[in-house]
């Protein structure tokens, strides 16, 4: 299991989940990615994206206009 960091700050909707989607399918079942966001809407947008792929939110925090979500692969990566 690896753990990578995925920087979508500065980015608008619809490109948070749009780069995370491409850095999941580089990695395996089990793995966990950490994203961190500037854009608010990823609370909504990357979690709903996870339960449509068959991924697994572990953690989302919140801190001074960043947003954090760390998620872990699905077998539908």
């Amino acid at each position: 299991m690896s753990r990578q960091l995925l920087n979508a700050r500065r980015l608008l909707c619809p490109l948070p989940v749009i780069r995370t989607q491409d850095k999941v399918k580089q990695m395996q079942p089990g793995d966990q990615l950490e994203i961190i966001c500037t854009d608010p809407g990823v609370m909504q947008d990357i979690p709903a994206w996870c339960r449509i792929n068959g991924h697994t939110v572990l953690a989302t925090d919140t801190q001074t206009g960043e947003y954090r979500i760390i998620l872990q692969v699905g077998d539908n990566g």
